[in-house]
């Protein structure tokens, strides 16, 4: 070990810097502001790598965000012909503007699959309908008894059917 004004190296850097703060205040502010920084210092880089984490995830985009899975065909095909359409809030956002109903047709469960916005052909996203039990009508705001063919159909959603059994609803077409 090596000496330096009878401080060694090992250890002698607090003995210095408390050798220069001579009042017992000093001493009990010190380590405190110290502490008090250090942890600020933390917290940045903390923040820093949370913010680059978070920020490489916004621009991910993932193709399987774009589909939404129903369900098996023949339960799905069975519960419309006994229901009626089915009436799927907002799959994108909050806003309702993009309310689906998912109708079937005909005897074959793996065909005849339609999706509609929930909202009439001849008016826009702020007139939504309500499905009316057990039939395949719909209320729409102006209370108006629609068929689920008056409502609108979409160009951006339509319904894909997976190896002759699972229905999924393709948000990503043109």
């Amino acid at each position: 070990m090596t000496t330096c004004r009878n401080v060694t190296l090992l250890g002698g850097t607090l003995r210095v810097m408390f050798r220069r703060l001579r009042s017992p205040w000093a001493r009990a502010v010190a380590p405190i502001v110290a502490g008090i920084f250090f942890f600020a210092v933390l917290f940045g880089v903390t923040w820093v790598f949370a913010d680059q984490a978070t920020d490489n995830r916004k621009r991910e985009i993932r193709s399987g965000d774009y589909t939404f899975r129903v369900g098996p065909v023949d339960d799905i095909a069975e519960l419309v012909k006994r229901d009626g359409p089915i009436l799927y809030p907002d799959l994108r956002d909050t806003t309702y503007q993009r309310t689906i109903v998912v109708d079937h047709v005909g005897d074959e469960p793996a065909r005849g699959w339609q999706v509609y916005y929930a909202y009439p052909a001849d008016r826009g996203p702020d007139c939504l309908v309500t499905h009316v039990k057990g039939s395949r009508d719909f209320v729409d705001c102006d209370e108006r008894t629609l068929p689920v063919e008056a409502l609108h159909r979409p160009s951006d959603a339509r319904p894909v059917v997976e190896n002759r059994t699972s229905l999924l609803i393709d948000l990503r077409a043109p």
